[in-house]
């Protein structure tokens, strides 16, 4: 009989997976306690931007007409028990307030809540990024609380989604990593990923602690690759070297690679910074905090890239305050090809030049609401060309590709005066130099 998958929260990494299942062919029921998401979900619609993922989601929820019906929601946990025989927990681990650990409550609400539920042979797969060490503890509370006692399984398996790319990183993976215990529980997730193995994704098997330390090193990897360039944008800056010429000397040898060097305002969004700073504290809890001191670095200078870009703009609207002056942000998510302004370095920069005077207006081909709702005194505009009306100074803070197409000669007809900071390092300099604008960039000589 085929397997039946149960997807236990639907937000942004759930919702993919749940509509990655039922295109991969198998009968999936996802599971929220928030009934509103659960609505949103049943009538075809997404609650985030994600390119490709709505189109995926309506080819399979029941109801909707021509779908294959092969997706439901609910929010009954005791239907999720007798339905699924692979139950992937999919929630939230926020960072904690006022402390860098992560926060499990949601992970351990989801198993009290499942596993008492679960009266027959099931493999529960663990997706969120958990500190290493939890994998273990969910295990022994599952053998405790499900009535099929050892019928009951767990597996970790780590997500590598990438906003933008969700859906084919979820069809088509780089790898797919499982932690596991036994045979079975490997043998049930080789026939869970029996469609992306077959065309060539890596199949990775280990123990629980390695499933477990795998995004969080992976994720840790990346940020010290930005924060490493950009702190090579300073060095630049104060011995008038080009960042960009470096990065692309740099990313010609092999053993580095071209990708994450590109100096700018830094990393934000829900994952890279919260999985850090709770790598640095579960290691501590660990004893191997001396490990991992050098993240304290990546974290402070990626940090640090925020406040400058600030001082960037106060030298040039004159050097003195805000006050009185008009700035236009281009950009409101923390990367392109998403609505997630969580951490987002763009707002950021936009809220600290508000808060100093500044009269910020913020456009962003998605993160206009998401903004709003986070920053509800800055100003936003329609447009590009509306945000730039007026301004003394332009940041351009996300590198949406509609951002480098602009009509900069028009920008130019309706800014007070005409001068970019690329805060990203993606716009052509000669296009905006030879319309007439002042370009600076981080970590690049100002002519």
């Amino acid at each position: 009989m085929a397997l039946r998958i149960t997807v236990i929260g639907t937000g942004y990494l759930g919702a993919t997976h749940a509509a990655a299942m039922a295109e991969l062919g198998f009968e999936v029921l996802g599971l929220d306690v928030v009934p509103e998401k659960i609505e949103m979900l049943s009538a075809g619609k997404v609650p985030m931007y994600e390119p490709g993922l709505e189109e995926m989601l309506r080819k399979h929820v029941a109801g909707i007409e021509g779908s294959t019906g092969r997706l439901r929601f609910t929010t009954s946990w005791e239907e999720i028990g007798a339905f699924g025989d692979v139950h992937f927990v999919c929630v939230n681990t926020p960072q904690k307030h006022g402390e860098y650990a992560c926060d499990m409550s949601y992970v351990d609400s989801a198993f009290e809540s499942l596993a008492p539920r679960l009266t027959r042979p099931a493999l529960v797969v663990g997706k969120s990024t958990v500190p290493v060490g939890s994998a273990a503890r969910l295990a022994a509370r599952l053998a405790e609380l499900a009535p099929a006692g050892t019928d009951v399984e767990l597996a970790w398996n780590p997500e590598f989604l990438r906003e933008g790319f969700a859906v084919n990183d979820t069809l088509h993976p780089d790898r797919i990593v499982v932690g596991v215990e036994s045979e079975r529980a490997e043998k049930l997730l080789r026939e869970v990923y029996a469609g992306p193995v077959g065309e060539g994704s890596p199949f990775v098997v280990t123990d629980f602690p390695t499933a477990e330390l795998v995004k969080t090193s992976a994720n840790s990897f990346l940020a010290t690759k930005i924060s490493f360039i950009n702190a090579m944008a300073e060095v630049c800056e104060a011995a008038d070297g080009d960042v960009v010429k470096l990065a692309e000397a740099l990313g010609h040898d092999e053993r580095i690679g071209k990708k994450f060097l590109r100096a700018g305002v830094g990393f934000g969004g829900g994952c890279l910074p919260k999985d850090i700073r709770a790598f640095m504290a579960r290691a501590g809890e660990l004893g191997a905090d001396q490990a991992l001191t050098f993240l304290r670095e990546v974290d402070s200078i990626n940090m640090r890239r925020r406040g400058h870009m600030v001082e960037l703009a106060r030298e040039a609207v004159g050097g003195g305050s805000f006050l009185g002056t008009r700035v236009a942000v281009l950009g409101a998510t923390f990367k392109p090809d998403s609505d997630d302004v969580r951490d987002s370095p763009a707002l950021n920069v936009a809220g600290q030049i508000h808060l100093q005077g500044g009269q910020v207006t913020v456009f962003d081909p998605k993160g206009m609401d998401n903004a709003r709702r986070l920053f509800p005194t800055l100003g936003y505009a329609d447009t590009a060309l509306d945000a730039v009306r007026g301004a003394d100074v332009v940041l351009h803070l996300t590198e949406w590709r509609e951002f480098r197409e602009l009509d900069v000669v028009a920008l130019g007809e309706v800014a007070a005066r005409r001068t970019v900071l690329d805060g990203r390092n993606a716009l052509d300099p000669l296009v905006w130099r030879e319309a007439g604008w002042t370009y600076r960039a981080m970590g690049r000589p100002t002519a």
